[in-house]
């Protein structure tokens, strides 16, 4: 483990007005994505839609790293780049999702684990091999408004997320941490904190018993926010409030920066969201984004799978990339939406 070189990199993806744009979607997500736009999901279609993300022109201004899933790492650009040269070359860092998803914790109904730990150390050392500089593991941690997550569930997702951080570092990858407190539900904010505390309590914890350097990781947490079918929804400062309270609390100061997921957030909330928390006073660490949708979403709508809108869809990634780092700066409003 090279301590300097993972400072470094964990530093480099949330240096300035810099994000992670997480285009690490499985080809059963991307099909989803495609299909209200009548796209195809095939391995071209998925190759020409990533290298379109990919060489939009001044991305790299805004993004410091990008999130690969497997079959996208090992893809290469219509002149014959490999997708990681490529980001490498623009000074974005290439990344790669590892984990093998969320499946149902054996006798703890309605609880989940992330499963794909067995053969993680040989698929880091093949993945970093390829290019990768940091990798992504995401828990998935359900909530309702009584028994759901268990303090088993929250335990046993923290373990492996500190396993996985640990291999990470081991073979000089920047491991992020992603315990998400998933917004689905009729759960208000104040249940939404008590839960994301208790994942972040359990998750250092964990990190801490493994010997994980905090200065060479990032997290990336979900916002503290009321679920999607409650009646009252928290403001944009309510929100930004209540989640840097619960960072500050668990969240220790070595840790270089936040990159924020946006959990089904639109893409002007999750924007709205990152801008109040970065106009409150300074925190110990970066606060940034992780965003997938939030940042997509816009693209695939300009898109639709047709090359003449290749411009069209490149400037809604560029205008929705210099927003967050507008909000990463805390100077974004929402009168800017809209503006090239």
């Amino acid at each position: 483990m090279n301590i300097e070189e993972l400072k470094s990199v964990a530093a480099a993806i949330v240096d300035s007005q810099k994000g992670v744009l997480a285009a690490d979607e499985s080809n059963p997500t991307i099909g989803k994505r495609f299909e209200p736009f009548k796209v195809e999901s095939t391995e071209e279609t998925r190759r020409r839609y990533r290298e379109m993300l990919f060489t939009a022109d001044g991305i790299e201004r805004t993004i410091g790293g990008v999130i690969l899933f497997d079959e996208t790492l090992r893809q290469i650009t219509q002149d014959g780049i490999p997708f990681p040269k490529l980001l490498a070359s623009r000074g974005i860092i290439p990344g790669i999702k590892v984990d093998k998803g969320a499946k149902a914790l054996a006798l703890r109904p309605g609880d989940r684990v992330t499963e794909g730990l067995d053969g993680l150390r040989e698929r880091l050392e093949e993945y970093q091999q390829l290019g990768a500089q940091f990798a992504k593991w995401r828990a998935v941690i359900d909530i309702n408004d009584h028994d759901i997550p268990s303090a088993f569930g929250i335990r046993a997702n923290a373990h492996a997320l500190a396993r996985y951080a640990a291999l990470c570092q081991e073979v000089g990858l920047v491991p992020i941490v992603e315990p998400e407190v998933l917004m689905d539900g009729a759960h208000g904010i104040e249940r939404c904190e008590a839960v994301t505390a208790r994942a972040l309590e359990a998750v250092f914890a964990e990190l801490d018993a493994h010997h994980v350097l905090f200065e060479g990781m990032l997290l990336k947490p979900n916002m503290v926010i009321a679920g999607k079918q409650c009646a009252q929804q928290a403001s944009v400062l309510e929100v930004a409030a209540a989640t840097l309270r619960c960072l500050r609390r668990y969240v220790p100061a070595a840790v270089p920066g936040i990159v924020f997921l946006s959990g089904g957030q639109s893409a002007e909330d999750a924007t709205d969201h990152l801008n109040a928390m970065n106009a409150m006073e300074p925190q110990p660490w970066q606060v940034s984004f992780s965003y997938g949708r939030a940042l997509q979403a816009p693209v695939l709508a300009a898109w639709q799978g047709q090359e003449d809108n290749v411009s069209a869809a490149q400037n809604a990634l560029l205008n929705r990339c210099h927003l967050n780092g507008l909000a990463r700066a805390g100077k974004y409003a929402r009168t800017m939406e809209g503006t090239p």
